[in-house]
C-alpha cells in the first residue's frame, strides 16, 4: 500500500523501491514460499539473517520479480523492507446490477481504497457474501451515516476488478429471476434532470424504492457523471438521506437503469454523487 524511507545510521534508504517494488503490487511469493498475509511477509523478511531476497509481485496481470536487501535497525532489532503492507479488507456496499448474458454483477460505483493511504486496494482474490441490515446509523449535517451489517457464510460470487467506476465480477448463487425486476441501461444522454428512483436495502425488509430527484448532470467527469438529492420522507426519516452502505444503489428514471449512488455530499447528506450505468456496464467487461 506504500513505501517507506528507513533512516540508518544517518543514510535514509527505501529497500522495497531500490529494487522496483510499486505501491499497488500484490506480493505472491517470497523466495519461492507464496505468502497469504502481512504476518507472513514479516516473518519472512525477519527468518533469513538479512540477505538478498527474490520476490515475485503480481502488477497490472503480469507477474514480475524483483531483488530486495532489507537493513537491520539496531533500535528495534528486526529487519526493514521499507514497504506497507495490507493483506485483505471488507466492507459493505450495494449491488447495483447483474447482467445474465455474461454473468457479472458490479457494485459500489467507486473503489475500495485502502483506509490510511487512499490508494486502490488491488485484488488477488475476492469474494461476495450476503448480509443483513442489522441497525442504521443517520447521517447528519456533520457526520455521515451508516448501515451496520452481519456478514453471512453464503457466497454469492467472486470479486476481480475494483477500479474507479467500482468493483465487479461474476455472480455465483442461484438468482430467482421470478422475483428481480429487468431494466434496459439508458444511455448517458437520456438522463434527464428532475424526478427518479432508487433502489436500497437499509432494514430487515430487504430491497425498496424510493423517490429521488436528479439535480445536475455532467457528461465530461468520468465517474461523479449526476447529482442526486433524496426526496422521500420515508428514506429521510430512516437514514437521514445517503449513508455508507448505500453505494452502488441503482437509479431508474423513465422505466431504465441510469446510474447508480457513489458518494453523499459533505455537510448534505440529502445529496450526492451518483455514475453512469453504462459507465459501469463497459467497465464490467472482462
Amino acid at each position: 500500500m506504500g513505501t517507506k524511507d528507513i533512516n540508518v545510521n544517518g543514510k535514509t534508504v527505501n529497500p522495497a523501491m531500490e529494487a522496483g517494488i510499486q505501491v499497488g503490487d500484490i506480493i505472491i511469493s517470497i523466495n519461492n514460499k507464496k505468502v497469504y498475509s502481512s504476518d507472513e511477509v514479516e516473518e519472512a523478511f525477519n527468518n533469513n539473517n538479512g540477505t538478498d531476497y527474490v520476490i515475485t509481485v503480481k502488477r497490472n496481470e503480469e507477474y514480475k520479480t524483483y531483488t530486495l536487501t532489507p537493513v537491520y535497525l539496531d533500535n528495534e532489532g528486526c529487519f526493514k523492507a521499507g514497504m506497507w503492507v495490507r493483506d485483505s479488507t471488507a466492507g459493505i456496499g450495494t449491488i447495483t446490477f447483474f447482467n445474465p448474458a455474461e454473468g457479472t454483477v458490479a457494485a459500489l460505483g467507486h473503489p475500495i481504497t485502502d483506509v490510511d493511504t487512499g490508494e486502490i486496494m488491488p485484488i488477488l482474490n475476492g469474494e461476495a457474501v450476503e448480509t443483513t441490515v442489522t441497525s442504521v446509523i443517520k447521517s447528519t449535517n456533520n457526520e455521515t451515516g451508516s448501515l451496520c451489517c452481519d456478514f453471512l457464510s453464503k457466497s454469492i460470487g467472486s470479486l476481480v476488478k475494483n477500479t474507479q467506476r467500482g468493483i465487479f465480477g461474476e455472480y455465483t448463487a442461484q438468482l430467482d429471476m421470478s422475483v428481480c425486476s429487468e431494466y434496459e441501461v439508458a444511455s448517458p444522454q437520456e438522463t434527464e434532470k428532475g424526478f427518479a428512483q432508487i433502489i436500497c436495502t437499509v432494514d430487515e425488509n430487504g430491497p425498496q424504492v424510493y423517490s429521488a430527484e436528479i439535480v445536475k448532470i455532467s457528461y465530461n467527469e468520468d465517474v461523479k457523471n449526476m447529482i442526486i438529492k433524496i426526496t422521500d420522507d420515508a428514506l429521510i426519516e430512516k437514514t437521514g438521506g445517503i449513508i455508507q452502505g448505500m453505494s452502488g444503489s441503482p437509479i431508474i428514471q423513465n422505466g431504465k437503469l441510469i446510474g447508480a449512488i457513489t458518494h453523499v455530499i459533505v455537510n448534505n447528506p440529502l445529496k450526492g454523487y451518483a455514475i453512469f450505468a453504462q459507465t459501469m456496464l463497459e467497465e464490467s467487461e472482462f
